[in-house]
This record gives C-alpha cells, sequence and structure tokens, in this order.
C-alpha cells in the first residue's frame, strides 16, 4: 500500500554539523541519498528531513533563502508517544546544540514544546491525548 511521505527540504550552514545534530537526536542519515553537499535524515518511514548547503539548496529555488537565525520560513511539527517523549526529544535537542524555543505549552490533552537546531530552523514537539483526537 502507497503511504505518502513528506521531504522537509532545509538550508544549513554546515551539512556535517546537521547530521551529527540529528543523529545525537536518535534519527538516522541515509547515505544513498547523502554527499557533501546534502545529508538525509530520516525521521521515520514517512518523513524525512533534507539538510543542503546554500548552494545545493539555489538549485531548487528562486526566492531568497530566510536567515533562519533572524526570521521564520517554516515551523516543523513533530508527533511524540507521549509527555516524557517530548520532554525527552527537547532535552536531546538542547544538549547536542539545540535551544529551547518558546514556552511549553500544556493544555492537559495536549502537551508541547519546541526547539531550535544549530541553524535556527524551529521543531516543535506535541503529544496529544489519543482520546482526545477520537472526540
Amino acid at each position: 500500500m502507497y503511504q505518502q511521505m513528506i521531504f522537509v527540504n532545509l538550508c544549513v550552514g554546515d551539512v556535517e554539523a546537521s547530521k551529527k545534530f540529528f543523529t545525537e537526536l536518535g534519527y538516522t542519515i541515509n547515505e544513498q541519498f547523502s554527499d557533501d553537499s546534502t545529508a538525509s535524515v530520516v525521521i521515520s518511514d514517512t518523513i524525512v528531513v533534507m539538510v543542503h548547503t546554500r548552494d545545493k539548496y539555489l538549485q531548487f529555488t528562486k526566492k531568497e533563502i530566510a536567515d533562519s537565525k533572524q526570521t521564520s520560513e517554516v515551523l516543523i511539527a513533530l508527533s511524540a508517544e507521549s509527555r516524557e517523549k517530548v520532554d525527552e526529544l527537547v532535552g536531546k535537542a538542547v544538549a547536542a546544540g539545540g535551544s529551547v524555543s518558546g514556552e511549553t505549552q500544556d493544555h492537559g490533552f495536549m502537551y508541547g514544546r519546541a526547539f531550535d537546531d544549530p541553524d535556527g530552523h524551529t521543531f516543535e514537539v506535541v503529544w496529544m491525548d489519543p482520546a482526545a483526537v477520537q472526540g
């Protein structure tokens, strides 16, 4: 059965540093789709983050590239299986050189935190009570 995938493409200052950061979060690098200018970071079976050098990223767009440390070009939200897993991933991100972004959001049925990677891209990590989702 076909599963649609999402590929998030990000411009980074240092591909090797990004690979190190994401592997410290527990993700893997798909070497088949990685080289000196790009790394394929496997988040799940259906989510891949492609990190590119500026020159490589410019091959995909004619638009000006946002300075992700100064402006927000996208918020990437990842689900987590529990509140503890939210805190765990944010903790790993900070330990790997990222930083906490924004305030913790605790609405009882939904809990979320966010971190910025070393290049300033914001990742939100959210847990939602399955009973609340079902209605």
